[in-house]
């Protein structure tokens, strides 16, 4: 898997270097020395959090920040200062910050501060999926909508649970007790005929589909399978 992305913008050489030595055990960290270049590489590449110094040359932390806030509103952004006025970090969290550390702050702290930052903005950013594709269908769970350019199939709330916890588990045995678990709470003997009902109707709509197929794992469970073509 590929490091997360960090853009670490400090004027002072000898502090970028040993937070950049550190950072860079556990990202790919790209340094800037002043604002100007700190805010033009945000501009032109991909990052995943940002680390800016406040008191900065040519355009300070505050104004990376604020212009970074107008092209993106859910990076990550953490201040490293060496002003302690609660004012200012009033005025950095406003601003659209995540957090504030306030010089000299402890690597370890920091690690771990950008660590929480960047699970917390990949949840947001897996909880965003609207959509799935599934052969010629695209899958709508929040509209519980199956469509394709042939049809729009309206699924009801637990057909919409099912194909959700196939797809999350694609090529992957689930057990019966764990999708009745998973749908009803309960692995209950009556609810497992709702189950199978809930199964066909799905093979069903997607038997055209040559690549995409629900199989039955004899007394253990199902699978859905998506073969690569």
């Amino acid at each position: 898997m590929s490091k997360k992305r960090i853009l670490y913008v400090e004027d002072d050489e000898t502090l970028a270097f040993l937070t950049s030595d550190n950072l860079e055990q556990h990202f790919d960290v790209i340094h800037a020395n002043n604002g100007k270049q700190g805010f033009e590489l945000f501009c032109n590449d991909d990052f995943d959090l940002c680390v800016l110094d406040i008191m900065l040359p040519d355009m300070d932390g505050f104004e990376i920040a604020t212009e970074i806030r107008k092209r993106n509103t859910e990076i990550p952004i953490i201040f490293l200062s060496a002003k302690t006025l609660k004012e200012d970090r009033i005025k950095g969290l406003r601003l659209g910050a995540d957090d504030y550390l306030v010089k000299p702050y402890s690597i370890e702290e920091l690690i771990l501060k950008i660590e929480i930052f960047l699970n917390r903005s990949q949840k947001q950013t897996d909880k965003k999926i609207k959509s799935y594709t599934l052969g010629s269908f695209t899958f709508e769970p929040e509209n519980y909508l199956l469509k394709n350019d042939a049809a729009e199939i309206t699924l009801t709330e637990r057909e919409t649970a099912l194909l959700k916890l196939f797809i999350d588990n694609t090529n992957i045995v689930l057990k019966r007790e764990t999708i009745l678990t998973n749908l009803w709470g309960s692995d209950d003997y009556f609810l497992g005929r709702s189950l199978d009902v809930f199964i066909s109707r799905l093979r069903k709509i997607l038997k055209e589909e040559t690549h995409v197929r629900i199989d039955t794992i004899p007394r253990v469970g199902f699978k859905l399978v998506i073969d690569s073509f």
